[in-house]
């Protein structure tokens, strides 16, 4: 049965929340939870070879592509080594849901035009403290991620023979 007091959505939100629900972030919201990131979103256009943020700036958004490509890339002495392509549906600038955080890799536009969907940090972090539930399934989400990411780097230092150091990455002393 519909509960005629519950909120109903617009065509576009619907659009919307149904985009968002595709992005490893977002995957565990309902509809109403996802509505109270939609006044927060600003959609820009980036062009070619264009920086959205670099290594070591504050983590200031969230950026999810809804068409383009993002090249996320780390900086090797005086050049640049792509680690990950993100394309439609994929988001990146991930540690901006984590509080004074600092990017931990280049993201430059692959693609001759990408558009991006907006997340201010300061906006999710409302958006946590007045919602818990929203912080806990997103926060489940990150770590998923980030065990994801953990696992693909071990593996890699498997398949390299050992040509890095992995104990730098657990020094506490970085």
């Amino acid at each position: 049965m519909i509960n005629p007091f519950s909120k109903t959505f617009t065509a576009t939100e619907h659009a919307v929340f149904d985009f968002l629900s595709q992005v490893k972030f977002f995957e565990r919201l309902k509809h109403g939870e996802m509505a109270r990131f939609l006044p927060t979103i600003h959609n820009r256009k980036y062009q070619k070879d264009e920086v959205v943020f670099f290594r070591n700036d504050p983590s200031q958004a969230l950026y999810i592509v809804r068409r383009g490509a993002i090249r996320l890339t780390v900086d090797i002495k005086e050049s640049f080594e792509t680690i990950l392509e993100v394309g439609k549906g994929g988001a990146f600038g991930e540690n901006s849901l984590l509080e004074n955080t600092k990017r931990i890799y280049t993201a430059i536009v692959d693609s001759e035009e990408a558009e991006l969907m907006v997340i201010p940090h300061f906006s999710v972090q409302e958006i946590f403290e007045a919602h818990p539930k929203i912080k806990a399934k997103m926060m489940t989400s990150l770590s998923e991620f980030y065990n994801q990411n953990n696992q693909k780097l071990f593996k890699s230092y498997q398949n390299s023979f050992g040509f890095f150091n992995l104990a730098q990455m657990f020094d506490h002393e970085q």
